[in-house]
C-alpha cells in the first residue's frame, strides 16, 4: 500500500517523532547530543519554525512544533540530513541513522497542546534516564529545563508554552511544573503518538460502545484529535496538497538552481553532470550540493542524482563547507 502524503500547511501544529534505523542509537556520547540539539535550534532559527517541547533519547527524540511557511518537510529533511552525515562522518559509519520516514502528527492544539508538551517532557523520567522531579528541572536534554529556567536556548517558544499557565512567569512556571507532575502517574500515553484518534473519544471502551451503535468516526493516523477536527484537516489538506512541493517541482528546483549557477560561474553543465574533478568544477559541484541539502532539504541521494556523482562525494563536500 503506498504510504499517505504528509498533512504539512504553514502554521500547523505537528508532533514529530524521529527514531533511530532498526531502533539504533542516533546519540552516542554528549558531543553527539550537542550536535543535535544545536542543529535543531540553528534550522529552528533559519526556517522561522517554532519550537514548544522536546526530548532527545538515546534512540529516538520527540518534538512538539509549528511549521513555518517553509513546511515541516523541509525543517525535517535540513534537520536531520545534516545531524545524519557529522553522526557518520563522526563514528566512521555508512547508511542511513534513522528510520526513512519519520513520524508526525497533526494536533488539535485546544485540546492536546499542554497534554503535548508534559508527555514529551516526561519521557526521560519514564524511560528512568533521570530518577525524579528535581533531576528532570536540571536535564539538559529535553525542553522541560529551559521552561523550568534552568537553562536557556533561544530558538525554543518558553514564553508561549508558560502562557498556557498563567499570565506572569513565576505562576506560570510553578503551575506547569505541578501539571508536570500531576502526569507522572500516568505512565506511558500511547493514544497521544499512535495516530487516530478514536481513542482521543475517551479510550477504546467508547470506541466500542460507538461501533455497537454504528456511529462512524471519522480517524486518520496522521492527526491527533476529535472526529470534526480530522474532518476539517482532510479538508484542507485535500484542497492544498497540489501546491505542496512534489518530485518533479523538486528537480525543477535542481535544476534551475545548477543552470543559474553554472552561468554565474561559467561551467558548463554538462561537464558538472559528468563527475568532473577539475578544482573549479569541483568547487561549483559542492557549492550547490551544500545549497540543496542545507537551504532547501533534499536528500542526498537525490543531489547525488542531479550532479551526476555519488552520495558519498556529496555527503564529503557537504561536511568541507560546513567547516568553512
Amino acid at each position: 500500500m503506498p504510504r499517505r502524503a504528509r498533512l504539512d500547511a504553514p502554521g500547523t501544529l505537528h508532533h514529530v517523532i524521529i527514531r533511530g534505523i532498526e531502533k539504533r542509537r542516533i546519540v552516542d556520547d554528549r558531543w553527539d547530543r550537542r550536535n543535535f540539539v544545536s542543529r535543531l535550534g540553528q534550522v529552528a532559527f533559519d526556517t522561522e519554525t517554532d519550537v514548544y517541547a522536546w526530548a532527545l533519547m538515546t534512540n529516538h527524540a520527540h518534538i512538539l512544533l509549528r511549521s513555518s511557511q517553509h513546511g515541516l518537510s523541509q525543517f525535517m529533511r535540513r534537520f536531520l540530513t545534516g545531524y545524519a552525515i557529522t553522526y557518520n562522518l563522526r563514528h566512521k559509519r555508512h547508511g542511513h541513522l534513522f528510520q526513512n520516514r519519520y513520524k508526525s502528527i497533526v494536533c488539535d492544539e485546544d485540546a492536546y497542546f499542554r497534554e503535548l508538551v508534559r508527555y514529551i517532557h516526561l519521557n526521560p523520567l519514564r524511560a528512568k534516564v533521570v530518577k525524579n522531579m528535581s533531576e528532570l528541572d536540571k536535564y539538559h536534554w529535553s525542553g522541560h529545563s529551559v521552561l523550568m529556567g534552568k537553562l536557556k536556548h533561544e530558538w525554543q517558544d518558553r514564553d508561549y508554552v508558560l502562557s498556557w499557565f498563567g499570565q506572569k512567569e513565576g505562576e506560570a512556571g510553578r503551575a506547569y511544573r505541578k501539571y508536570v507532575e500531576e502526569g507522572v502517574e500516568e505512565g506511558r500515553r500511547p493514544e497521544l503518538v499512535g495516530g487516530g484518534l478514536v481513542r482521543s473519544l475517551g479510550g477504546w471502551s467508547q470506541v466500542l460502545s460507538l461501533r455497537r451503535e454504528n456511529e462512524r468516526v471519522l480517524a486518520d493516523e496522521r492527526i491527533l484529535g476529535t472526529g470534526d477536527f480530522v474532518q476539517k484537516v482532510v479538508s484542507e489538506a485535500d484542497e492544498r496538497i497540489k501546491y505542496q512541493l512534489g518530485d518533479n517541482e523538486r528537480r525543477e528546483k535542481a535544476q534551475q538552481l545548477i543552470e543559474q549557477t553554472c552561468k554565474k560561474e561559467d561551467v558548463n553543465p554538462n561537464e558538472l553532470r559528468m563527475g568532473s574533478r577539475r578544482g573549479r568544477i569541483a568547487r561549483v559541484r559542492g557549492d550547490i550540493a551544500y545549497q540543496l541539502v542545507e537551504r532547501y532539504g533534499f536528500p542526498l541521494a537525490e543531489v547525488a542524482r542531479q550532479l551526476g556523482v555519488t552520495t558519498s562525494a556529496i555527503s564529503k563536500a557537504i561536511s568541507r563547507l560546513s567547516k568553512t
